[in-house]
């Protein structure tokens, strides 16, 4: 009934990855979207909140609240970028890069085991394609 819909199919194969990748980022009680901000921030410290908005397709809002809750964990810190003060930088702490290696690690193995499920070529595929459809979609 549904086989054509892109709501519907992209909201299964949502719930299903997002089960993946929670068990995944569990031990280290994280929800897949902290670890992904958090993996951005430890690869490139100094990103402003606009920045990290823009890499993840989040929110400023959304990210500001990720922000905080990381902030809060001892995670993550801001510091005022430039003379004004206005901007703020975020960086990784210490405990943060404690287990950047971890972390980068637990998403290469979800990506293997993405590719072991689908296969490489329909793997990266999908992914730009998806990824194509995103950036239509936001321009629309």
């Amino acid at each position: 009934m549904f086989e054509e819909c892109l709501y519907f199919n992209s909201n299964a194969l949502a719930r299903a990855v997002t089960k993946i990748w929670t068990d995944a980022y569990k031990v280290y009680d994280l929800s897949p979207p902290h670890a992904f901000l958090l993996r951005l921030v430890l690869a490139k410290p100094g990103l402003l909140p606009r920045e990290l908005a823009a890499e993840l397709s989040l929110s400023r809002s959304t990210i500001t609240r990720f922000l905080d809750s990381l902030e809060k964990r001892e995670l993550l810190t801001r510091k005022p970028a430039g003379t004004d003060g206005r901007e703020l930088q975020v960086f990784p702490t210490e405990q943060a890069q404690a287990i950047h290696q971890q972390l980068d690690a637990t998403g290469a193995e979800l990506t293997h085991q993405m590719r072991a499920l689908v296969g490489t070529d329909d793997l990266t595929s999908m992914v730009a394609d998806i990824r194509k459809v995103q950036m239509m979609l936001d321009d629309s």
